[in-house]
């Protein structure tokens, strides 16, 4: 017969406490309904998992084994009825998120971890976007929440908060590109040099735009090309600091560098599970 929860409760207690005594304390039950509970169990499972010769009953080497895995098997169904109660509760299975390489955080770590610890069993998706892009995910379901460049208007079907932490963005050059030579560079100077400019996907905008210049769906993309000297960029400042130390050279211009709100956005038609609601709310500032 498999052994029931409250009998691993027992057994657990029991060899925790050292006595059936102190497991009837802990579990609010006659020390004698520990005893014959434990007893059951030696005979369901044939092995006798204490010795009684002693005054104080010790666990035999079959019941110390037996101890781990009945200890994780009450861990098991702890978690598994956290999660069917937090599920019945609006909890939802999956939650995806669009991340903007603008954006940085010191507390973004910090607000996942507590994420994990609140809600352990959810299976959490954390994927790449800018503009267009990111929003689209939102619309079609495939995210939940976007954190995007704030736009000055959004499409009728999306809600958004401001994050709490804004963006720094400034112009890079290689360290090793004539423009970085130059004292005091001036947008004409700029003009002549190719420009590395952010293209996502669904920007029509960029698809139609002319010029003299190179275009990446990502600024990771735009850093290298960048690095290699193919021209300069607008970069998030916390980028080039982390990964390209030494690499690039920052251009002071008037107007430069340039902060910028993060917004998290969300679908309007989609009700956002709770844990999306839970994530949003710390975003936010």
């Amino acid at each position: 017969m498999k052994p029931s929860p409250d009998t691993l409760r027992a057994f657990t207690e029991a060899a925790h406490g050292g006595s059936f005594t102190a497991a009837a304390r802990v579990l609010g039950k006659s020390q004698s309904t520990i005893s014959e509970a434990i007893a059951n169990l030696e005979i369901d499972l044939g092995v006798k998992l204490f010795d009684r010769s002693t005054r104080r009953p010790q666990l035999t080497p079959e019941g110390q084994l037996l101890l781990a895995q009945a200890s994780l098997m009450l861990q098991a169904e702890e978690r598994f009825m956290r999660t069917a109660g937090q599920l019945a509760a609006g909890l939802e299975p999956r939650l995806t998120v669009v991340l903007t390489d603008r954006y940085q955080s010191p507390d973004y770590e910090s607000i996942l971890a507590e994420l994990d610890q609140r809600y352990p069993a959810l299976e959490f998706e954390c994927l790449l976007g800018e503009g267009a892009d990111a929003l689209a995910l939102v619309q079609e379901g495939r995210a939940q929440l976007a954190m995007v460049a704030a736009q000055p208007a959004y499409p009728s079907d999306l809600a958004r908060a401001t994050a709490q932490h804004p963006s720094q963005t400034a112009l890079f050059v290689a360290a090793t590109h004539p423009l970085a030579k130059q004292p005091s560079p001036s947008v004409d100077d700029l003009a002549h040099v190719r420009e590395l400019r952010l293209n996502t996907y669904l920007d029509e905008a960029s698809i139609t735009a002319k010029g003299h210049y190179w275009s990446a769906p990502s600024f990771l993309l735009l850093m290298e090309m960048a690095e290699l000297g193919f021209g300069w960029a607008a970069l998030p400042r916390w980028m080039v600091e982390r990964y390209a130390p030494g690499k690039l050279v920052e251009l002071r211009l008037p107007g430069w560098p340039q902060q910028g709100a993060i917004d998290v956005v969300w679908s309007s038609r989609r009700p956002l599970g709770v844990a999306g609601h839970w994530l949003r709310q710390r975003l936010s500032a």
